[in-house]
């Protein structure tokens, strides 16, 4: 568990990470650099899931030897879905991180919304429902593994 005493605000206490696959962790179906390290050192603190529509048919080989629980979801209503999964976790030990138009709602619905901004792009609305904008997804991940940078961000 990551527990974090953000200065005038609520304390965060993580259990379970949920990412997004195709945008987040991968860009044309490829796993970015970095992403496998972090996802294993996440792995030793929290329940780490990737909830995805599976776009490129590659999730399960791209994650076999990762400590995540993969979750591919059925074609229409990606974003309930996703949110729903969130809020089945127990949405307020949940993080989440994700970029795109099926991925706001869970931002908005867990304790901590990271947005993600990669060469697939983001959907605006995504930016606007997650607390933090993070320029890549290892900077995102980085906010759990140093929280310096998290408390730096949130604090009143």
């Amino acid at each position: 568990m990551y527990q974090f005493d953000i200065p005038g605000r609520t304390r965060l206490e993580i259990i379970h990470l949920v990412l997004d696959l195709n945008g987040t962790l991968c860009v044309d179906g490829e796993l970015l650099p970095g992403v496998a390290e972090r996802i294993t050192a996440l792995g030793s603190e929290v329940y780490v899931h990737v909830v995805t529509a599976d776009t490129h048919g590659k999730a399960a080989q791209l994650l076999s030897d990762l400590p995540v629980r993969l979750v591919v979801l059925p074609e229409g209503n990606q974003d309930a879905a996703k949110r729903d999964f969130v809020r089945g976790l127990g949405s307020s030990c949940v993080a989440a991180m994700g970029n795109g138009f099926n991925d706001r709602l869970m931002l908005h619905e867990a304790a901590l919304g990271v947005g993600v901004i990669q060469a697939e792009g983001t959907y605006s609305e995504a930016l606007l429902m997650a607390d933090v904008i993070c320029p890549s997804i290892t900077d995102a991940m980085d906010l759990l593994l140093i929280p310096t940078r998290l408390l730096a961000t949130l604090r009143s």
